[in-house]
């Protein structure tokens, strides 16, 4: 560990992000904000490519330009909850602050300056004591191909991941979602930290014990992440399974979180079994429905990117994602947790 007494640390978990971890400490180590404020962790969980040799790299070029110390360590226990409880040991008693990244993620010059002005805003008129502050999920920066954008398109939809909840919000206030959170360590550290029981949802879990402990957790669109989205059909469909069945983790330990519109299309499916039998002549209306509204979602997203191919896939993006999300649930419920596949 440094002799550094930095304020803020950005603590980034780590595996096989070699193609993008590097240009994600350019944009930590370009920040506005003093460097000897600010240390950045990152803990691999046993990376097979090339990752640690682009963090030592960049170890180096922080060095060149005085930039804030970046801390290479391992991580035993491979995933996102133990590596943030991790980092929770190894930060200098300095550290009030940290900010959760991940390896393919980049942020603007400001982002730090303008996370630490927004915690003080908010946490001047905060009620009850300030825990968590999110910010906006932006897509990366650059040319998108064909599908990333597909997938891009259905996670701002009304019909995707609710409406851009995390990118298209434009006001402050307090939410049970902070996204990309700045959390006071000092709650972290009073509620123990990260549930390692969860291998995804690990956040929704925190925030939930957080809230029940009486803290403030808020959200602010004067900053925001830019994150690489999935790319491949395959790794979309994982991804809804995957947030499905760890979903339904959390809403059995806390069944305050449930939303009627997760299980939109369960209620779908029965209600379209059930105009079968009793209903035999409208059996194609609902389903009808359903489509007719994918394909106007695909229409809406093809006027707007000016791209022909979110015509139909958007809808494709978005059936698999209600397919997959909705046979994790189930498969959450009746199976225990194991190792995701697309790490």
């Amino acid at each position: 560990m440094s002799d550094a007494q930095p304020l803020i640390a950005s603590v980034i978990p780590v595996f096989n992000e070699a193609s993008y971890i590097g240009e994600c400490l350019d944009s930590l180590i370009a920040q506005t904000l003093p460097a000897d404020q600010h240390i950045i962790l990152v803990l691999d969980g046993g990376s097979e490519d090339s990752t640690r040799d682009e963090v030592s790299k960049a170890i180096e070029r922080s060095k060149k330009v005085n930039g804030p110390v970046i801390e290479l360590h391992s991580n035993p226990r491979k995933y996102v909850a133990e590596a943030r409880n991790l980092a929770l040991k190894l930060l200098p008693d300095s550290v009030q602050y940290t900010v959760e990244m991940i390896g393919h993620s980049t942020v603007e010059a400001k982002h730090l300056e303008i996370r630490m002005e927004e915690w003080k805003r908010i946490e001047a008129s905060s009620n009850a004591p300030l825990a968590a502050v999110g910010i906006r999920v932006k897509p990366r920066t650059g040319e998108h191909g064909v599908i990333e954008t597909w997938i891009e398109r259905t996670l701002s939809s009304p019909f995707g991941s609710g409406n851009g909840q995390f990118e298209n919000f434009t006001t402050p206030g307090p939410t049970n979602t902070p996204a990309f959170a700045m959390h006071s360590r000092s709650a972290l550290e009073q509620i123990g930290g990260w549930d390692t029981s969860y291998i995804t949802s690990q956040d929704s879990d925190l925030s939930m014990r957080l809230l029940e402990a009486g803290f403030a957790l808020h959200r602010t669109p004067a900053t925001g992440v830019h994150m690489v989205k999935r790319s491949g059909l395959m790794k979309w469909w994982k991804m809804g399974h995957r947030y499905g069945f760890w979903r339904m983790k959390v809403l059995q330990q806390h069944p305050k979180r449930v939303s009627f519109r997760e299980f939109l299309p369960w209620f779908g499916m029965f209600a379209t079994v059930a105009v079968c039998i009793f209903l035999p002549t409208f059996a194609l209306l609902l389903p009808s429905c359903y489509l007719a509204v994918l394909l106007l979602e695909g229409v809406r997203s093809s006027l707007s990117t000016r791209r022909m191919s979110t015509l139909f896939g958007v809808p494709l993006c978005l059936l698999m994602l209600h397919i997959s999300f909705s046979f994790g649930l189930l498969d959450g419920l009746i199976r225990k947790g194991q190792a995701p596949s697309d790490r």
